[in-house]
């Protein structure tokens, strides 16, 4: 007889304010541990020492964290002026230093360089990986890492405050796959002053806001008890930025096992991604097609409780 899977049946999304000094990996297992789910993974890694929203897929909604990953976040971050270091961040070497100090209106005049669709070379302690291996690995290890620039699409990135001679405050909105890190490194260097992050906090990432986390503290409060099923938002959200086209019970059916099935009262363009909903409740993802969406994710959200 096979080993029972731990953890229980359950899908949604937890939108956890991520403390400093934590790994993404170590939140999810905090939080899958919390609801004693069989299944979590997240939508896009925070480093260590950065905070703010890190959304958490229980279950199903793991299906739809590609659709999270994909869209735009919003970043308040702060940049050390007058050094660099090898990790581009407060917990590196120092490599370079300098006592030129920008402006504002200079720190101003550089940032639309950064805006727009750009290229841009990740930090070399990331987790890119370089012939099949991490790029943070190779650094640690002694190597001289080469990483080449990538595209990488900021809506905009804006001055906030200027606490001091050595520190300014910036928001970066941007698309996936964009590290702050490297706009900070690469803002000093145009600045001809050097610069690394300080702090860093994510603000908001697709759908998801900060203003509507929980953070580790709350969450282990009420682990394990029906109490914790209040901070638990529906799968569905991770399909916001996707178009929802109503089905039928038959054509739910249908969807459910694999096949194209029947949708109502379509907007969408042939060959659209798109989701298809039962009674508000998500059934698949798949592309439309002449009245019918073809599957190419297929959700099973039956839900089992924490008294089970």
């Amino acid at each position: 007889m096979g080993r029972r899977k731990k953890g229980r049946d359950i899908s949604g999304w937890v939108v956890i304010d991520k403390p400093a000094g934590i790994t993404s990996t170590s939140v999810v297992n905090k939080v899958r541990w919390a609801f004693d789910a069989k299944k979590a993974g997240h939508a896009g890694t925070l480093d260590p020492d950065a905070t703010g929203v890190l959304a958490i897929a229980l279950g199903e909604a793991t299906k739809t964290v590609p659709f999270i990953t994909d869209a735009m976040k919003a970043y308040q971050f702060t940049v050390r002026l007058g050094r660099a270091t090898n990790t581009d961040d407060a917990e590196g070497e120092v490599v370079a230093e300098s006592d030129a100090r920008p402006s504002d209106d200079e720190i101003i005049a550089a940032l639309p360089a950064f805006v727009g669709d750009v290229m841009q070379v990740p930090p070399k302690f990331s987790a890119v990986k370089i012939d099949g291996q991490r790029a943070y690995k190779l650094a640690r290890d002694g190597e001289d890492v080469e990483i080449a620039a990538r595209p990488l699409f900021v809506e905009a990135l804006t001055f906030v405050a200027r606490p001091d001679a050595d520190h300014v405050t910036l928001e970066m909105v941007c698309g996936k796959g964009g590290y702050v890190r490297s706009i900070a490194r690469d803002l000093g260097a145009a600045l001809g002053c050097h610069g690394h992050v300080r702090e860093l906090r994510r603000i908001w990432s697709g759908p998801f806001d900060v203003e509507d986390g929980v953070t580790l503290e709350e969450l282990e409060a009420v682990a394990k008890t029906d109490a914790i099923m209040d901070f638990l938002g529906p799968l569905e959200i991770g399909l916001a930025d996707l178009p929802e086209l109503p089905t039928t019970e038959s054509g739910a059916v249908k969807l459910r096992n694999g096949n194209p099935g029947l949708v109502i009262g379509s907007s969408v363009e042939y060959g659209d991604e798109a989701w298809a909903s039962l009674n508000g409740q998500a059934v698949a993802v798949g592309r439309y097609k002449a009245g019918e969406l073809h599957p190419s994710r297929v959700f099973n959200t039956a839900q089992s409780t924490i008294s089970e």
